[in-house]
């Protein structure tokens, strides 16, 4: 079943029983394994929680609801959210960032870092995976943001249902089948004001971007999905044959990397800088080019994207950590 089909009662499962099975089949969720669930109180991470309490059962599960206080309904949020675990019979761990709110750049990075950092204390601190709940629906709108914003392969690969301790159980489902579910449990959750306006880039594409592709072709969101799945299971025989040159090496000579095609030479460099940056560093195999032709002699360095810096030595190239600047 490709992500997004209909689930429908066949006269011996109805959609709650179909949906454990699934996320049962996926292992992301298992009986008895901590998780820590982001929950924010909206329909998916309702959904979210109440699988994961059924399927890990609520002794497993930890709640974490992070206000921010930046918004009028905040705390109405955190007073639903409290309702509804205290419903579930399951913890939640309520955070409130103290760090200052930034006034300039991308607020919702700032927000997705507090999150996401406090998610990682908290999942430490009982050996768990941190679930989030983004859904088909989302994987469709972060697939076409990246396509706007960062001309890379990684683009259409769209969200990993595992990154290290992140899971997100839910990448199959659709955010109306999430809804259902909640409406067959009999779960309230909360909507986001914002979601309404055009305030944010993804916003703006959820509102307007996708209803113009779904205009254009019925089917354009599972085509979407279906080619991200495609991509991904390529992507797999692309890492093993990188893994082929590499072979466990963090560096490699210049002229085993200029002896391979330029699209392998790409992946190699790319590679090679994620595991500096210790984070995808978006960007960096635009430059294997200028990596390439980096002297076998002595020693030169490029300065690439996510503060990442290639350096030739004696023939072979390393790359680490930008240093900072001396004051």
């Amino acid at each position: 079943m490709r992500p997004g089909d209909e689930i429908v009662s066949d006269g011996r499962h109805d959609v709650t029983s179909e949906l454990q099975r699934r996320l049962v089949d996926d292992g992301l969720l298992a009986p008895g394994r901590a998780v820590v669930v982001l929950y924010s109180g909206g329909r998916d991470s309702t959904c979210l929680l109440d699988l994961a309490a059924t399927i890990a059962g609520r002794d497993a599960v930890t709640a974490l609801h992070v206000n921010y206080g930046l918004r009028a309904a905040a705390g109405e949020d955190e007073r639903h959210c409290r309702m509804t675990a205290d419903r579930l019979g399951i913890e939640l761990a309520v955070r409130r960032p103290t760090d200052h709110v930034p006034d300039t750049g991308n607020l919702q990075a700032w927000a997705r870092a507090m999150r996401y950092e406090a998610a990682e204390r908290l999942a430490r601190g009982h050996d768990a995976d941190i679930a989030a709940g983004h859904t088909a629906t989302d994987q469709v709108e972060t697939i076409l943001y990246r396509l706007a914003s960062s001309p890379s392969r990684r683009a259409l690969l769209g969200m990993r249902p595992r990154e290290g301790r992140l899971v997100r159980p839910l990448l199959a489902l659709t955010r109306a089948q999430t809804a259902e579910h909640c409406r067959r449990r009999g779960l309230a959750w909360r909507e986001d004001e914002t979601n309404g306006t055009d305030v944010y880039a993804r916003n703006r594409i959820r509102r307007a971007l996708v209803p113009a592709l779904e205009a254009a072709h019925p089917a354009a969101q599972s085509n979407v999905l279906a080619l991200a799945e495609v991509l991904a299971a390529e992507a797999a025989v692309l890492d093993e044959l990188v893994e082929s040159v590499l072979r466990g090496r963090d560096e490699i000579p210049l002229a085993a990397l200029r002896h391979q095609p330029q699209a392998l030479q790409r992946l190699i460099v790319q590679r090679l800088a994620d595991g500096a940056a210790g984070e995808p560093a978006a960007g960096v195999a635009r430059r294997a080019a200028d990596i390439a032709a980096l002297p076998d002699t002595g020693t030169a360095s490029v300065d690439l994207p996510h503060r990442v810096r290639a350096t030739a030595r004696g023939g072979v190239v390393r790359f680490a950590r930008t240093p900072p600047l001396r004051k």
